[in-house]
């Protein structure tokens, strides 16, 4: 069973993916999650807490979903273990989908609400290290900065395609056929600096 503050954390990355930030009420997530306001507030102290905790229960999710392998399977190459990570974001899935849509709204109320900022940079920052990282396993010859950059367009398109396929803009198949694509592109030009 979850401990309270991961069902109240659940219940805000519900809310939030289907209402946005500006929807998220105390008094109603404390409905959504089945506790009392003031358990919330002993938890996260008040709204901005709350959000400053989903993005980072959010974060951890996505974590664990783009890093899980079954059991016994076959080891990846470099390349392929890029692409995989990068499209587990793209997954059909009611968790992806929700900590997608979460992720967004989060992202687009940054622009209203300053205190979001630097948790957002940093969460990025390490999303953009761990692509740079699986980048460099392909070319280990390339400059960090290279290899940064790289990263900072691959993780961009993915979250403009998470976007656009959410909102029904996107097919989902084609959205990971794009990414496919941008990441061939990369990976191409890493190996075009390297060897000129």
């Amino acid at each position: 069973m979850a401990s309270r503050s991961t069902q109240i954390l659940e219940a805000a990355a519900r809310m939030i993916a289907r209402r946005g930030v500006r929807g998220l009420r105390v008094e109603e997530l404390a409905a959504e999650a089945g506790v009392s306001t003031g358990l919330i507030y002993y938890h996260f102290k008040d709204r901005t807490g709350i959000l400053r905790h989903t993005l980072a229960f959010i974060n951890d999710r996505a974590a664990r979903y783009t890093q899980d392998r079954p059991a016994g399977a076959e080891p990846l190459g470099p390349r392929e273990e890029l692409e995989h990570a990068l499209l587990l974001e793209l997954q059909d899935t009611p968790e992806v989908e929700e900590n997608s849509s979460a992720w967004g709204e989060l992202r687009a109320s940054a622009v209203f609400e300053p205190v979001l900022r630097e948790d957002l940079a940093r969460a990025t920052l390490v999303w953009v290290q761990e692509i740079a990282a699986l980048l460099g396993r392909v070319h280990p010859l390339s400059p960090a900065a290279a290899l940064a950059a790289a990263a900072e367009r691959l993780t961009a398109l993915v979250e403009g395609l998470s976007m656009r396929w959410l909102s029904g803009g996107l097919a989902i198949d084609h959205a990971r056929t794009l990414l496919k694509e941008a990441v061939a592109t990369e990976l191409g030009h890493l190996e075009a600096a390297r060897n000129s």
